[in-house]
């Protein structure tokens, strides 16, 4: 077992309090007894735990993120942003997967605690009103990724202008037959996810712009993933009038209503267009024409933010708005 604290004290004949002095550079400690400390802590090899320096100076040095399904591509990338400007601090990054509801509303309450750490990044889960009075109780600074709420910091895309963006390339391309695959009803109500729902505000505004009437058969909503939208693009493929575009609510189902075409014989862009949203990396690759939102960027903006808040700034409960853009590419084409 290494040497302690209290050995270093025994050894150079003095009290914890001035170890600990020594330890944070205290001006408190002659220079004679200074050096007798680091004497002994060179002689004894000891190592300060961090754990309890931090404890002393009542900081975590740690920053929790509440991150539902991180291994979605559009997650991770968030991560990666926080992750980066993360390492170039002293902070350590402490990430919380949320996968079910009650897990969602288990980390909203019991992870913003000054014991346990410094400030909270929270990705894409909008907290309810009373979780935001509750979230401002604890003391702990919190700003939020991929959403609003009143009342709390957070960085988010306007995703109604991004559903409405997506459907109106394919109406400008002359397609009147448009499809939306997006999340699950019920999953959104729950978790209380804005994104998917307010893509498909988007496009129903920009169907009711030009005057198309939206087509209820022509929505289909399920888990987020691959393969459960590769099953609702098919039930669309399939019908006696189906589409001849399809919106899709990110990238990754995107790629299910992909595979959905390649399944039935259907020739992408020439017999459907395809529109994803998020601009992951693997968009390019496929030549999908996507809404891009700067996912990276996201995540470092809200550790800028926590950061002027972690450093005594006052931070306005404001929502910085980050820009989208379409990104045309080669599933798309004229109807």
């Amino acid at each position: 077992m290494g040497a302690t604290i209290r050995d270093v004290a025994r050894a150079a004949n003095v009290g914890l309090g001035t170890v600990s002095r020594v330890l944070n550079n205290s001006p408190l400690v002659s220079p004679a007894t200074r050096q007798r400390v680091l004497n002994v802590i060179a002689e004894l090899n000891y190592t300060p735990s961090q754990i309890a320096r931090n404890f002393a100076s009542g900081k975590t040095l740690t920053v929790a993120t509440i991150a539902p399904f991180f291994t979605r591509p559009s997650v991770v990338e968030r991560l990666r942003g926080i992750e980066l400007m993360l390492s170039a601090s002293n902070y350590n990054l402490v990430v919380f997967n949320v996968e079910t509801v009650e897990r969602r509303d288990v980390c909203l309450r019991d992870v913003p605690r000054r014991d346990r750490t410094d400030g909270l990044l929270v990705i894409s889960l909008s907290p309810r009103p009373q979780e935001v009075a509750m979230l401002r109780q604890t003391g702990v600074p919190v700003v939020l990724i991929d959403t609003v709420a009143d009342g709390m910091a957070g960085v988010y895309v306007d995703d109604v202008a991004g559903g409405d963006l997506a459907t109106c390339h394919l109406i400008e391309l002359g397609h009147r037959r448009i499809g939306f695959v997006g999340d699950s009803l019920e999953e959104v109500q729950a978790f209380n996810f804005t994104s998917s729902r307010n893509r498909l505000r988007g496009y129903l505004q920009a169907l009711e712009r030009y005057g198309i009437v939206p087509n209820p058969a022509y929505q289909r909503h399920g888990i987020h993933g691959r393969y459960e939208a590769r099953v609702l693009a098919r039930e669309l493929l399939q019908l006696a009038e189906p589409p001849t575009a399809i919106v899709a609510a990110s990238d990754t189902q995107a790629m299910g209503v992909l595979e959905a075409a390649r399944d039935l014989g259907v020739e992408i862009p020439a017999s459907l267009s395809v529109v994803g949203y998020d601009d992951i990396d693997i968009a390019e690759y496929l030549g999908l024409t996507t809404v891009h939102q700067p996912l990276f960027d996201s995540g470092a903006r809200g550790v800028e933010i926590l950061f002027a808040a972690l450093s005594g700034e006052p931070v306005a409960p404001a929502h910085e708005l980050l820009p989208i853009k379409l990104i045309p590419r080669a599933t798309t084409a004229a109807c």
